[in-house]
């Protein structure tokens, strides 16, 4: 009998893990971060969902002889903009899963 409530107690907690890792995943895309690349002339937005919600680019960044510049610009702005958002949605969803997960475990494992 004990064995039967410990599986119970187990789902139930499971459960509430699934839960709260639904709740973290849906607060991320409320949650944003803004980097700049080239000293601010290009700045990006992204949510925590990975998604690019803003591109801002200074006017002084716009050179018609060197596109190949700006274009550089957008890249790294974009690439920084997603690693940083990769980071706070592991966080959030590290937080969410910790009291289920043990001690150092990797969240990317589970593929979140």
């Amino acid at each position: 009998m004990s064995d039967n409530m410990n599986m119970a107690d187990m789902f139930g907690k499971m459960m509430d893990m699934q839960r709260k890792m639904t709740e973290a995943q849906d607060a991320l895309g409320e949650k944003t971060i803004t980097s700049e690349a080239g000293g601010g002339m290009v700045k990006v937005t992204a949510n925590g969902l990975q998604r690019v919600t803003s591109i801002k680019i200074d006017p002084d960044a716009i050179d018609p002889s060197d596109i190949e510049l700006l274009e550089d610009l957008i890249i790294a702005g974009v690439n920084k903009a997603l690693g940083e958002a990769a980071n706070l949605a592991k966080g959030e969803m590290s937080k969410a899963a910790g009291s289920m997960l043990p001690p150092g475990f990797d969240i990317s494992q589970l593929g979140l």
